[in-house]
């Protein structure tokens, strides 16, 4: 196996092992596979992940990883996630959401992302991940949004085309644009994930601050003549 071969971690986040999301995320294996990617298979309801505790309102140098928690599995399937190159997130609607266990694991996942006030960077920087949502009834978009701005927000990569739903009431495979989609988001985050393969820093915590807001004050002091004509404006058309 060449160094350069994407890992891409496939969780599955239904109590339904035989369901919707199984079959859209095996398709989805197949794609990452023809992309040259290897793919792994999780099933979330094997593990038991805890609701966060929100220690980082209290002290945000708590929150770090390995999590505080040590009872249950969320740190062991961290550890797992920290170890490959990209992942596939597939969670059935739930009231226009994931499932609730997505939840819990997604909220404990700020230890990863909160590690940046600790080493500079969160753990998840670098990494790629594509998205899979099926139900029954309408909310797929509402649960890829939740997921996309929160993993966007830990410092993963999201590739374009890297989305599928269904929310069809027969099987799934009868949804052609389903099939399709599921397949390219496997396909497409394993190439994303070879192409930025490495030690790459994207986002700088090391800023000066003051400096920002002093470049940015003096550059909008160049517009001021054009905030003097609005105001000359509103007192014109002032009753």
């Amino acid at each position: 196996m060449s160094s350069n071969t994407p890992r891409i971690l496939v969780i599955i986040g239904s109590p339904r092992k035989y369901g919707s999301c199984l079959k859209l995320a095996s398709i989805a294996e197949r794609g990452v596979k023809d992309a040259g990617g290897i793919p792994e298979r999780v099933f979330l309801y094997d593990y038991n992940i805890k609701p966060c505790i929100g220690c980082v309102s209290d002290d945000q140098y708590v929150c770090r990883f390995p999590c505080i928690i040590e009872d249950d599995d969320f740190n062991k399937l961290g550890e797992k996630m920290l170890e490959t190159d990209g992942y596939i997130f597939v969670s059935p609607i739930y009231w226009y959401s994931v499932s609730g266990l997505w939840k819990n694991f997604i909220d404990r996942m700020t230890s990863f992302e909160n590690m940046i006030h600790h080493t500079g960077r969160s753990l998840l920087e670098g990494k790629v991940a594509g998205f899979i949502v099926v139900g029954n009834d309408s909310g797929g978009i509402h649960a890829i949004a939740t997921l996309m701005v929160t993993m966007n927000s830990y410092g993963i990569h999201i590739p374009p085309w890297a989305l599928a739903y269904s929310h069809e009431r027969e099987d799934v495979l009868n949804d052609q644009q389903a099939v399709m989609d599921a397949y390219n988001v496997g396909y497409i985050v394993a190439k994303a994930a070879r192409i930025l393969k490495g030690d790459v820093v994207w986002y700088n915590p090391r800023v000066d601050i003051d400096d920002l807001r002093q470049y940015a004050y003096k550059e909008s002091l160049n517009y001021n003549s054009y905030k003097l004509e609005r105001l000359e404006l509103f007192k014109k058309k002032k009753v």
